[in-house]
């Protein structure tokens, strides 16, 4: 069982910069992925980024180039630098991970959410 608390949302300009974390606690042999997704209002929950057991990394299209994806092991921690932010980014950002749970399956564990809003 994996509890996620995300932290480092806020309020800023179009062009600004926020960096988001997501630190990870609870009873697991091993987290095979830990990411984030945002939901903006009306619209569908999309993957922002995620960091792959390996190192692989998986980004939208819209934030490649300006988003950054990072995952410090030894924490169970994993980090999304945002630069160039745009008013299209306002969305609430949730931190997700996940575990195994038998043949090609996996259990799925969420963050609270965290705002983050960019003004024009």
């Amino acid at each position: 069982q994996v509890q996620l608390v995300e932290s480092g949302g806020g309020l800023v300009q179009a062009g600004g910069s926020l960096r988001l974390s997501c630190a990870a606690s609870g009873s697991f042999f091993s987290i095979n992925a830990m990411g984030w997704y945002r939901q903006a209002p009306g619209k569908q929950r999309e993957l922002v980024a995620q960091v792959i057991s390996g190192g692989t990394t998986n980004y939208h299209d819209s934030v490649k180039g300006r988003f950054t994806v990072s995952r410090d092991n030894a924490k169970n921690t994993v980090y999304l630098q945002m630069n160039s932010l745009k008013p299209e980014d306002t969305a609430v950002y949730y931190c997700n991970a996940r575990t195994p749970a038998g043949w090609a399956s996996f259990t799925n564990y969420w963050g609270q959410g965290t705002q983050v809003t960019v003004s024009s």
